[in-house]
């Protein structure tokens, strides 16, 4: 099962989460989002662990526990969705050529 966790403080390793989830079961990996040209933490990554049963127990267990200074927040990992529009659904976003801003056709 893939979980969530955010909230992460920028001190927090993969190895941190690695012991604080294994405290639960067997992790399958763990994976700390990084910037990646600072290489700095996002304050967010993804832990798997091999059975259901001790993913939604460390769930329960560790969300809103204290890591390095704050409260992480510890959920089941949505899968990835293919929309990479960036927001905005029907109104704004996207690349349309609405509003103003650019000089377009405009006749001087």
């Amino acid at each position: 099962m893939n979980i969530f966790v955010g909230n992460l403080s920028k001190d927090v390793t993969d190895r941190d989460l690695e012991q604080a989830f294994g405290e639960y079961g067997h992790v399958k990996s763990v994976k700390i989002i990084r910037d990646m040209f600072s290489g700095e933490s996002k304050g967010f990554g993804f832990v798997e662990m091999s059975d259901t049963a001790s993913a939604q127990k460390a769930m329960n267990e560790l969300n809103t526990r204290d890591i390095k200074g704050k409260k992480i927040a510890v959920n089941e990992a949505r899968p990835k969705t293919d929309d990479r529009r960036g927001g905005g659904g029907q109104r704004g976003g996207g690349n349309r050529r609405s509003g103003g801003g650019g000089f377009g056709n405009r006749r001087y």
